[in-house]
């Protein structure tokens, strides 16, 4: 048996005496040949080889060469990782058994295989995020991390062919894009004519939806034509009803192209999530949902309020480094100015509302008494008040937020108002990003139920371990075997 030393402290046993001496051949002949950035990946391991199996490439080098040839649906162009020439040394390698032809082939898969995962997960300049934190900023990973990530995979093959390395967001819409454009592309771009409702079984009237959606020439709104229709709407995030209404026109007329720099723009936007092993948070602004991971699965999610259109939740990404309980709600400037102010102009109580007014924005501030402030000079903008509302039942906080330090004042936080979490379009806050359950999220960061000893304000208490949270927009997100397009409420598709 040949006892192999890989990484520091990492010794696995080959047990197959005839299956270890032709690697250990392969493996003397990397070492001879092996150069550059790669000698820092197999040099730990022993110059083993990684990519050969029983004298022959594994099959995890067939999974790599269909994943290449299909990088087109990743933006990118499969000659640059040159499949023909990977599928020329399996053909050569393993048909001479030669060990000088399958380390060449094992360097060459590995080198290809670094490539292809470093382009994968390079950040677009098409998207633009604010990065909080260094521990979130995207990192150019060198090879061997690259490679020794697929090394210690449970299985190579499967992290090869389901991309083991990509976010499950980026996985789905790449598979969701690849489905889309088989169906739906290369269909004749003409426009279909607004203004009328077709439905199944009309005689006539159909003559132009059936060119758009590729069938025989005709003018009856036929079986045929319905279920076309049906898998259009259902593919594109509409009803699928097979009524050619002025939303599935109106789709139809927006053409192949504009679906598909969606697709493209969104799939850069998913690019830039971590990998499924990180422990870390996902908040989509477009579609108001929360979503938490770790250890490769998905352990929940949940609906949000987000930013309205004129204060909208940003792209950012940081650490959520604490939760504070019995928080305070710091009033934005702008609501005491717009609505606090007036309400108390016409005769509310500040303090039956349990608000106080302080002096300024330090930690030393002092209390103001409500009956001296000039309210009027407040509604007029000619005097900026701070105003924070105490802990309690009815503060807009809720029990607690979890805090990502940032200068936007952009966080997570309970609420007691669930009206809004029933609405299908949940754009209405200031920006912070308000929880359907802040509770079950407060158990999945500690790991334990999270409540206060008292009623003392403003309670910090640091996370067992921080964790990632980043907030996107998606506008195109995988449904079904299609693809659904959600409003661009912020306008930032430019589409």
């Amino acid at each position: 048996m040949l006892l192999l030393t890989t990484w520091p402290g990492q010794v696995i046993a080959q047990p197959n005496a005839v299956s270890d001496a032709a690697r250990t051949s392969v493996a003397a002949e990397i070492r001879s040949s092996v150069g550059g950035k790669l000698r820092d990946f197999y040099g730990p391991r022993g110059y083993w080889p990684l990519w050969i199996e029983k004298g022959r490439v594994g099959p995890q080098g067939d999974a790599l060469i269909a994943l290449i040839e299909s990088a087109d649906a990743d933006g990118l162009k499969p000659k640059d990782y040159d499949p023909r020439e990977l599928k020329g040394l399996i053909k050569e390698a393993d048909a001479s058994g030669d060990p000088k032809l399958l380390a060449r082939a094992d360097l060459a898969f590995s080198k290809a295989f670094a490539a292809l995962v470093s382009d994968m997960r390079k950040p677009s300049r098409k998207v633009k995020v604010r990065y909080l934190d260094p521990e979130v900023e995207p990192k150019e990973e060198e090879p061997r991390e690259i490679l020794r990530a697929a090394a210690v995979a449970p299985s190579f093959v499967d992290y090869v062919k389901n991309v083991g390395w990509m976010n499950p967001f980026y996985l789905k819409l790449r598979d969701a894009r690849m489905g889309f454009a088989r169906r739906w592309t290369g269909l004749p771009q003409m426009a279909v004519p607004t203004g009328v409702k077709l439905r199944p079984g009309m005689k006539s009237g159909a003559v132009f939806l059936r060119r758009r959606l590729g069938l025989e020439s005709g003018a009856a709104y036929d079986k045929a034509l319905a279920a076309k229709v049906k898998a259009f709407q259902g593919d594109h995030g509409l009803k699928p009803d097979g009524v050619a209404g002025a939303a599935t026109i109106e789709a139809l007329n927006r053409g192949d192209d504009y679906y598909e720099r969606l697709i493209a723009l969104n799939l850069e936007r998913t690019r830039l999530l971590p990998g499924p092993y990180a422990r870390h948070v996902v908040v989509d602004a477009a579609s108001a949902r929360l979503w938490y991971f770790s250890k490769g699965q998905q352990d929940g999610t949940m609906k949000v309020v987000v930013g309205a259109k004129e204060s909208q939740t940003p792209m950012m990404a940081g650490m959520i480094r604490y939760a504070t309980l019995n928080p305070y709600w710091n009033v934005p400037s702008d609501l005491v100015e717009r609505k606090l102010a007036p309400k108390m102009l016409a005769g509310d109580s500040f303090t039956k509302k349990h608000y106080e007014a302080l002096s300024d924005w330090s930690a030393n501030a002092q209390r103001l008494d409500p009956a001296n402030i000039d309210w009027r000079a407040v509604a007029d903008g000619r005097t900026e008040l701070r105003v924070r509302q105490l802990p309690g039942g009815d503060n807009a906080m809720g029990k607690v937020k979890f805090m990502f330090p940032n200068d936007l004042g952009i966080y997570l936080h309970d609420t007691p108002s669930r009206d809004l979490l029933a609405k299908p379009a949940r754009q209405f806050s200031n920006g912070c990003i308000r929880l359907e359950d802040a509770q079950r999220l407060g158990r999945w960061f500690f790991g334990k139920p999270l409540k206060a000893d008292d009623d003392k304000p403003e309670q910090h208490v640091p996370l067992p371990q921080p964790v990632p949270v980043y907030l996107t927009y998606l506008t195109a997100v995988p449904l079904g075997d299609g693809v659904q397009f959600l409003p661009d409420v912020y306008g930032r598709d430019g589409m």
